[in-house]
């Protein structure tokens, strides 16, 4: 939360008043007579501190009392210097200051239903009712255009049911747009609500779309929005380039503390497209937005971009727990209540608790659980150990800016491993491409510490961060 200078120049002098009302008010003392003479067998009289003849009447003092009442309600209920922040995205930011970029064009939309305007309408139904803007193609990322399909599902072209337009699935057969769908497009517009963690498959299509629009000579616009587990924690390992893959497509930690249109400006300039392309990219910056900011501190509306991403929670404690993505547990898809919920049905609740609270879990409340995970439409066709009983822990997060949601998913995952080393197993080499090396995997079969995984990242993260100062916007 913010406060404007205005604002609190404002409340500051609604103090003052009400401080001085109040000396009034206990200051001056009156007499007033007595009705009933047996209350007081010496005086028909009484000074009286709050029974207050203010001025020339009563009404007068209750006028001023009221007012001092209603003054420092005000000021109190809430904390004084407290005010709700109001982000502006970069669509609304086109919307209103930029059209000039797109007026005339024949545009392509890679997006989602997470593109979202401040009125709450969709950015794409949005720009079809606009005179000289044209939307001739849409494409959608992982999830679809409308953010209704199952993770890891491959989506094929369609037609969008509220526009009637047509949307090629770049989570198919092909991942980036090719030549035969951009013959229609004057300009690229990029708009998903990113989530902050590398392995958050919507950064991939950015940079794949980025490559498209450089081979065909096509501008690209992508629109910003809030980084919504905040911009200053910076934590993980850089993935090597052995282990590019569509869930670890930079060479960037694993949470990386930026927007997604500094994701692209970085992408661009470090010259990490194919072959050394640039494109043409313009970046719509928000408004408001600092980096410290969490989502809900943006007094925007939260949208899950991703079915089982369905509130802030779930996104802080993300890039820890989607690690056990890569292990024989499972990381609570199937429930409504995904990665904040884990187990197996070879855990002990109470055990892999008590292992965990040796752990210094700040920002987090763990309880034990029993679940059985489930298939849910749109959300989880087939979970790990669907419709068997789990034994786990469900995560609470009390304290989000305490929370180092990496560390905590490793600290799981040796936890997990020490206590059932005979039933734990790795999945292929999927941990590998999350984690973006193989240095955790070989060190939890070496019975490395946590503290002893986490020293292997110091020195390349430093060098990341210095990296990653030339690309800020804000």
């Amino acid at each position: 939360m913010r406060e404007s200078f205005f604002g609190a120049c404002f409340k500051l002098n609604m103090l003052l008043v009400f401080t001085n009302n109040l000396k009034l008010l206990m200051n001056y003392k009156t007499q007033i007579p007595l009705k009933n003479s047996k209350l007081s067998s010496n005086s028909s009289n009484i000074s009286c501190l709050n029974v207050i003849k203010y001025f020339n009447g009563f009404h007068n003092f209750t006028t001023i009392a009221l007012f001092s009442l209603f003054t420092m309600t005000y000021l109190f209920s809430t904390n004084i210097f407290a005010q709700v922040v109001k982000v502006t995205v970069g669509a609304d930011i086109l919307m209103n200051d930029s059209l000039y970029l797109i007026q005339n064009k024949r545009l392509g939309i890679v997006t989602n239903h997470s593109a979202i305007l401040g009125n709450g309408t969709h950015l794409v139904d949005t720009l079809v009712t606009i005179p000289n803007v044209e939307v001739t193609t849409l494409f959608g990322p992982e999830h679809g255009i409308r953010g209704n399909a199952p993770d890891g599902h491959s989506i094929k072209d369609g037609i969008d049911s509220k526009t009637g337009l047509p949307v090629y699935s770049l989570y198919g057969k092909t991942r980036k747009p090719s030549k035969e769908m951009l013959e229609n497009i004057d300009v690229l517009i990029f708009d998903i609500q990113d989530i902050g963690a590398r392995f958050y498959t919507y950064i991939s299509t950015l940079h794949y779309t980025m490559i498209a629009a450089a081979e065909n000579n096509i501008p690209i616009i992508v629109l910003d929005r809030p980084n919504p587990i905040n911009g200053v924690l910076v934590d993980g390992p850089i993935r090597t380039e052995e282990f590019k893959s569509f869930v670890a497509i930079a060479p960037i930690p694993i949470q990386h503390g930026m927007t997604i249109g500094e994701l692209a400006i970085m992408f661009n300039k470090e010259n990490w497209l194919d072959n050394g392309l640039k494109a043409d990219l313009t970046v719509i910056k928000m408004d408001g937005w600092e980096r410290e900011y969490f989502f809900d501190d943006c007094n925007l509306t939260w949208v899950a971009p991703s079915p089982n991403m369905p509130n802030l929670e779930t996104a802080l404690i993300y890039p820890g727990m989607c690690l056990i993505e890569g292990i024989n547990a499972s990381e609570g898809r199937g429930t409504y209540s995904p990665f904040l919920t884990f187990g197996a049905p070879y855990v002990s609740s109470e055990s892999l608790l008590l292992e965990l609270e040796r752990f210094n879990n700040s920002g987090i409340q763990l309880d034990t659980i029993s679940f059985t995970p489930k298939s849910i439409p749109n959300m989880s066709n087939y979970p790990k150990y669907k419709n068997i009983e789990c034994g786990g822990i469900k995560i609470t997060v009390v304290d989000k800016k305490k929370l180092g949601a990496l560390r905590f998913g490793i600290e799981v995952l040796y936890s997990i491993h020490k206590l059932y080393p005979d039933e734990f197993e790795f999945r292929k080499n999927w941990l590998d491409k999350l984690f973006g090396n193989n240095n955790l995997t070989e060190m939890l079969n070496n019975n490395s510490t946590p503290d002893q995984i986490f020293k292997t990242w110091d020195d390349e993260l430093e060098d990341f961060k210095k990296l990653r100062e030339n690309y800020l916007l804000y």
